[in-house]
């Protein structure tokens, strides 16, 4: 025993004396050391640098006599500083080495705010790059003076002068340019594009407004012309209407005076007044025209085109939900772990299940005409088409035939393939690969959906990705045997909503009664979590918060649909994209809603311990919470008829079953047969509705999940997690008379806690007192009948109404003495 102890110390002695080093680098305190000193020596080189350019030639003698103190250095910062200026800029890149200083100090910033080290490493290089360019543009323009290039850019500019010539060099230098600027600043033409665009659009307008105006002037000319030979043509009109209407009189006068002297006397005499009536006309025209008249034309009030919301939306812009962790990034790939999963097809495998097949059918004189095999991760899918005449229930009915012939775990005919007239046979590989939860969410299926709420859940028999939409599932029960893969099923789903939905989109509301399945996310609760008000703990695990929590979420659904109503949306889509568009205003109490996941993790034991209280509302959510963004995930391991009630298949046509020991289990959740032919490790059927598809679960392990929620939780996060609407019980915050005899043992001890505190609530109780919910309730009920704290005020909590101990206990001896 004591030779064991020594060599343990001795190991432990070699770990510690390994740790100190590498740890070191690794806290907080030294990359803050190292940030401050990188900083600090850049504004040295820079100093030194400056200073090299007005002594360098001074220095130059000095520059051999470093440890000699007698020997004195011009350069600001010393021979130090003579020396690094001279490698640096003499020996090195000119003028360009300040670029260093710059890249130091850059450097020290970005370890000081927690920059990846790959973003440092990718920033020197392209400063490198920069300062080589600068070298060799120096070296070209000034040749004489090696300062400014340094003897690199000197010797490569000499270099490449050899080859290309003057010219060439200057076309290397500027094609270079332009190739540093498209991938270091991403930079494209397209915006000078379309400066010379617009500025073509608007010489062409400009053109185009010069000729309709000369236009107008040739117009307003003509016209000006036209009303000049018009009013002349008038004039002459009416000159002959008035000799036509004279015409008749000399007619009707022309019998009675046959001489002309008469004729036109008469004339005269006739039309005199006719004349003067036209005289006084022109006179009141004349006079008129020489009155001025101010007219007052009336301006019409202005109307605005443009609604309100728009303009806050011009202005603005769309409302954002990710805002206020607008620097939240998504957990990256390599968190999860990658497997080995190339399908491995054994041709001697397949030809030998294939001759079982239709061995084992000759033998009951079923022909086949043509079969066909699609090897999947874990199964294979034998399709074949039996000759005419041959009924499909006598191949059905042979199912323990075929898998006695091939030796197989679990056998599975469907009989037919929906949408094939085929008929297949699933036969599992003696070799099956595993799916891992990286290639699934790596996908090109999973990272361009335009789902809602994407899920990946695995890998069909075809080895495509299955991703599923939560929001229109609407709702999904998991069901199998213990050990069959359903906690790895709930982290698929929740590590597929976690890489592809923001904190402010999607909430999760945890129910854990086993305490050890889900404990994980705890980190993220003020991330993705969503709780009651007054509770320490997110993740829910006692039954009675349970039924709080579900008929506190039945209260946010009512609630949500009364916003819904005032906005006049149908579902939390449309209002959400109201919402971003500015058409609802927050001060009426809109804002933007979060999809709600609710999980349970083992519903059977929930039942057992509650009963009707948690059947009730989850069956009222199921029926009602869909167009509101609140959707269950209900995992059971005890797919019995009292669990799985009719009420709840109703409102869950989404269904995932893994492997069940009978095949009453599994008609209980799918509605059919086949859940008791699998092969168990995340082998499972999945029913959308009319079609049963077989998958293999994504395997996403403990220290997976571990390293996601790390990387979430490290990141800036909401004050604190979203909050649900307190539930009230029917019960409480009634005042009940208590007899001092009924009152709890530990009433004293609740009294002197409260007036200790001035606190007066239930959770201040559960955690000082240890107590459970309900007895901490009944204390409640108790203190306020006696007097110590006030009545039922919501959300607040109690008033106490003692003041001190002092008080307290002289009211506890008057109650006792009477």
């Amino acid at each position: 025993m004591a030779k064991k102890k020594t060599s343990t110390n001795k190991s432990t002695i070699v770990k510690e004396r390994k740790k100190p080093v590498f740890s070191f680098l690794k806290t907080r305190q030294s990359k803050t050391l190292i940030a401050t000193f990188l900083m600090l020596f850049s504004v040295f080189l820079c100093i030194a640098f400056i200073s090299f350019f007005f002594n360098w030639q001074n220095d130059q003698s000095t520059l051999n006599y470093l440890t000699d103190r007698t020997v004195k250095s011009e350069n600001l910062l010393g021979k130090i500083g003579a020396s690094l200026s001279h490698f640096f800029i003499y020996k090195g890149f000119g003028i360009a080495a300040f670029l260093i200083c710059y890249q130091l100090f850059v450097t020290g910033v970005n370890i000081l705010f927690k920059k990846t080290f790959s973003k440092i490493i990718i920033s020197w290089n392209w400063t490198l790059i920069a300062m080589l360019w600068f070298s060799v543009a120096f070296g070209f323009i000034e040749k004489k003076l090696a300062l400014f290039s340094g003897i690199i850019g000197y010797e490569l500019n000499l270099f490449l002068q050899d080859f290309t010539g003057k010219t060439g060099l200057i076309i290397i230098l500027i094609f270079l340019a332009i190739i540093y600027f498209i991938f270091r600043f991403k930079a494209t033409f397209n915006a000078l594009i379309d400066k010379l665009k617009e500025q073509k659009i608007q010489r062409e307008k400009r053109k185009k407004l010069k000729d309709e105006n000369s236009k107008e002037i040739i117009t307003e000319n003509t016209d000006k012309k036209d009303k000049k030979v018009d009013d002349t043509k008038k004039e002459k009109s009416e000159f002959e209407l008035s000799v036509e209407n004279l015409q008749p009189t000399i007619t009707k006068h022309s019998d009675v005076a046959t001489n002309k002297e008469e004729i036109s006397l008469q004339i005269e005499k006739e039309y005199q007044p006719t004349l003067k009536v036209e005289q006084t006309k022109e006179e009141t025209v004349s006079e008129i025209k020489d009155v001025g008249i101010d007219v007052a034309i009336a301006k019409e009030e202005e109307s605005s085109t443009e609604n309100l919301s728009d303009k806050i939306l011009k202005d603005f812009g769309e409302f954002d939900p990710t805002l206020e962790l607008s620097n939240y990034r998504f957990p990256t790939f390599n968190l999860l772990k990658q497997y080995n999963e190339s399908i491995s097809i054994d041709p001697d495998e397949l030809e030998a299940n294939k001759n079982k097949i239709v061995e084992t059918l000759k033998n009951y004189k079923i022909g086949i005409s043509e079969i066909k095999a699609t090897v999947g991760p874990t199964i294979t899918l034998y399709e074949i088409v039996p000759e005419a005449g041959i009924r499909i229930s006598k191949i059905k009915n042979l199912e323990d035939d075929i898998a006695l012939s091939l030796a197989a775990l679990g056998i599975r005919i469907i009989a037919p393939i929906p949408g094939k007239g085929t008929i297949g046979i699933e036969v599992p590989n003696k070799k099956s690969t595993i799916v891992s939860m990286h290639s699934a969410i790596s996908s090109k299926r999973f990272q361009e959906s335009q789902m809602e709420l994407p899920i990946a859940i695995g890998k069909t028999i075809s080895n495509e990705t299955f991703v599923v939409d939560l929001a229109k599932m609407p709702h999904l029960l998991m069901a199998g045997a213990t050990g069959q893969g359903k906690s790895v099923g709930l982290n698929a789903v929740l590590t597929s909503l976690l890489y592809k939905k923001h904190p402010a989109e999607v909430k999760f509301i945890l129910v854990d009664p086993k305490k050890v399945e889900l404990t994980l996310f705890n980190k993220i609760e003020r991330h993705y979590l969503a709780k009651l008000p007054d509770t320490e703990e997110a993740i829910i695990t006692d039954t009675s918060k349970v039924v709080t929590t579900l008929n506190s979420l039945c209260i946010e659904m009512d609630n949500r649909y009364d916003l819904l109503k005032a906005a006049m949306v149908r579902n939390i889509k449309e209002y959400n994209q109201k919402f971003k568009k500015r058409k609802l205003n927050p001060n009426d109490g809109h804002q933007f809603l979060p999809y709600i996941v609710l999980v349970i993790d083992e519903f059977a034991d929930l039942i057992m311990t509650a009963g009707k209280e948690v059947e009730t509302p989850i069956a009222r959510l199921a029926q009602l919470a869909r167009a509101i963004g609140i959707h269950l995930i209900v995992a059971t391991q005890r797919p019995s008829v009292n669990v799985i009630t009719g009420i709840i298949k109703a409102n869950f046509p989404s269904r995932i079953a893994f492997r069940v020991t009978s095949k009453i289990d599994s008609r209980t959740i799918l509605d059919a047969p086949g859940a008791d032919q699998l092969i168990g490790r995340g082998d499972m059927l999945y029913s959308g509705g009319n079609d049963i598809t077989r998958i293999q679960c994504a395997f996403v392990d403990t220290p997976e999940v571990e390293k996601i929620t790390d990387f979430i939780g490290s990141q800036k996060a909401y004050s604190e997690a979203y909050q649900l609407p307190e539930y009230v019980d029917d019960e409480s915050g009634t005042s009940i008379d208590v007899d001092i005899e009924d009152r709890d043992k530990l009433f004293k001890d609740a009294a002197e806690v409260i007036v200790t505190a001035q606190q007066g609530s239930a959770s201040l109780l559960q955690r000082k007192l240890k107590l459970g919910y309900n007895r901490a309730g009944r204390l409640i009920d108790q203190l306020e009948a006696a007097g110590i704290v006030g009545g039922f005020e919501g959300s607040k909590a109690r008033q106490v109404l003692v003041p001190d101990l002092l008080a307290l206990e002289q009211l506890l001896e008057n109650e006792k003495n009477q």
